[in-house]
């Protein structure tokens, strides 16, 4: 899969699942929603009940920059199914330099313009993209 292919897969979706390393250099994975702005993804943390307002992402995060986000297409025709995943820096965003990625993600999600409060972003710097789909068989990387 082309970049331009992944690029319009990873816009086109709707949730995600983004990856920090723990404190133990464990995989922490949380589902998540994003938007996608030139080589930069962000993800929000927003105003749903939650235990904790630092989330352990954010921690995570502090300590480790390293994200990674992962898109997938999965049908029950195998044909069709695919998958787009970014591996970048990511950091917390403060609201002020969110503007643009609030307005990204109120545009793409309803829930943000209506019911649903945005407390931080988190930015991902894009620095690889990999992508496979069933037709194509292959998952070179592909760099922005």
């Amino acid at each position: 899969m082309d970049l331009p292919e992944m690029r319009r897969r990873l816009v086109a979706a709707r949730v995600a699942c983004l990856g920090t390393v723990d404190p133990h250099g464990r995989a922490h994975l949380v589902p998540c929603v994003f938007a996608l702005d030139g080589d930069t993804v962000y993800t929000p943390v927003d105003g749903k009940p939650k235990r904790t307002s630092r989330l352990q992402r954010l921690r995570n995060l502090d300590a480790d920059p390293r994200a990674t986000l992962l898109v997938d297409g999965y049908e029950e025709d195998w044909s069709r199914t695919w998958w787009v995943r970014i591996r970048g820096r990511g950091r917390l965003v403060d609201a002020p330099a969110a503007t643009r990625a609030i307005e990204l993600l109120r545009a793409k999600y309803p829930q943000y313009r209506y019911q649903i409060g945005i407390d931080a972003i988190i930015a991902i710097e894009i620095e690889n993209w990999y992508g496979w789909a069933y037709t194509t068989g292959e998952s070179p990387p592909a760099s922005p």
